[in-house]
């Protein structure tokens, strides 16, 4: 008798494979992380056939410690690292490029363009996302027009989309033998190419994109009780197991932390940080910069909306510290180092602090010189080109002082009515003032 239901989470740096039982335990789990494919600034790419061969590497790892087979599992369901874009050829199954992954931003200029002419607010308005490098629709045009023989095979019918979800159901459901080219309704929100009320592909969005819309899998509801596919016997699960769920990773959480109600809300750390708010059967756009997006849909009733907001790099951060700079040698490291680095960027903001004061005090030190200079200037001036001989030296030279007081470093007072013409003189002749 079936026990368990089985769970692939395949995310931006790992994979891992849980089982559960009926009330909702973790039986036992397997985790493996892959490669991040940095090929230039700005570019991220992962192997999918190395995705594909983790998932079953955990799948068999998972089933082996806890000493399980295929028959023990009642069901199982795949959440996915969103966006990330695979493009494959259905009767060989090998991919054309590289997965471009969600952080990737090469399509920027693509997304450019589509606000230049105009067509920002027909993606917003009918797929609830701005033109941005994060989503997949950007990423598949990217592919075909700049991967040799991609876009022919498109026509051809010899080149198949899908985000890591129907990558994966593709693959563990038959691959070239006859695999199941389906997506879910969180996963299919995330393309810039899905209209939120009609729960299908848009022509005009296709359009926009100039994607063959044969290329696009069949869009199923979030969790469905008539199967996507069963699992091969010749697969990692060495049997047949039901596959029916399917949501991106954040629309995952959100059930997960059983937001079913409008108005209630999560936010997960991760990769990245993302908050979703479930805003009912309700599609409500956002004035604030916010995405709206499909939270879920249960087979036989209305789909379920979001708002979200996001923080792209945060887990992410640690990996890069790991992988790229090297500072540290696993992802734990981090919390050992977290006082060092605190007590390091105050050091370093104390010396900012400094040096910006040494900048201000040697501006002000230079700004009182030349005032200084201008005061004696005028001085020497009035003293050289008095108009006239005054009876009275002692009180020339009590006018000459107080104009001297007035020209002082630290007073900011003008001279006075009597003296401004001698004044702007000085000024014309020192040409330093």
């Amino acid at each position: 008798m079936s026990r368990y239901v089985g769970a692939v989470d395949q995310g931006t740096t790992s994979t891992r494979f849980m089982v559960f039982d009926h009330q909702g335990r973790n039986v036992v789990s397997h985790q493996l992380e892959h490669q991040q494919i940095l090929p230039q600034a700005g570019w991220v790419e992962h192997d999918p056939l190395e995705i594909y061969q983790r998932t079953c590497d955990v799948i068999e790892g998972a089933l082996s410690k806890a000493n399980l087979t295929a028959q023990d599992l009642v069901a199982i369901g795949i959440t996915n690292q969103r966006e990330t874009t695979v493009v494959w050829n259905p009767q060989t199954g090998e991919p054309f490029y590289n997965a471009i992954v969600w952080q990737d931003t090469r399509t920027d200029r693509i997304m450019h363009r589509l606000e230049q002419d105009g067509a920002g607010e027909t993606i917003r308005g009918k797929a609830g996302l701005p033109p941005a490098t994060y989503f997949s629709g950007g990423k598949i045009q990217w592919i075909l027009e700049n991967v040799e023989g991609a876009r022919v095979a498109a026509e051809r019918g010899e080149a198949i989309f899908g985000n890591i979800d129907t990558w994966l159901i593709w693959n563990l459901t038959g691959g070239i033998n006859g695999g199941a080219h389906i997506t879910d309704v969180t996963n299919a929100s995330r393309t810039m190419l899905f209209d939120l009320e009609t729960l299908n592909w848009d022509d005009e969005l296709l359009r926009l994109f100039t994607i063959p819309r044969g290329m696009l899998p069949t869009v199923r509801p979030s969790s469905d009780s008539t199967f996507y596919g069963m699992t091969q016997r010749t697969g990692a699960f060495k049997g047949e197991v039901p596959l029916c769920a399917d949501l991106g990773d954040q629309q995952a959480a959100t059930v997960g932390q059983v937001c079913f109600s409008p108005g209630e809300a999560k936010n997960t750390y991760g990769t990245g940080n993302f908050m979703l708010l479930n805003t009912g059967t309700n599609i409500v756009p956002s004035h604030a910069g916010l995405l709206t997006t499909v939270c879920y849909q249960i087979r036989g009733e209305r789909p379920i909306y979001a708002l979200e907001g996001s923080v792209a790099v945060t887990g992410s951060a640690v990996q890069w510290l790991r992988d790229q700079i090297g500072i540290i040698k696993q992802a734990g490291d981090i919390e050992a180092r977290r006082c060092l680095l605190r007590a390091g960027l105050f050091r370093t903001l104390r010396s900012l602090l400094a040096l910006r004061r040494a900048r201000l005090y040697r501006r002000t030190v230079t700004l009182q010189r030349q005032r200084t200079s201008c005061a004696r200037d005028a001085r020497s001036h009035l003293l050289s080109n008095a108009r006239r001989p005054r009876r009275d030296g002692q009180g020339f030279r009590r006018k000459l002082g107080g104009l001297e007081s007035r020209w002082r470093p630290d007073s900011q007072r003008h001279v006075d009515a009597t003296s401004s013409r001698h004044l702007r003189r000085a000024r014309g002749a020192s040409g330093r003032c």
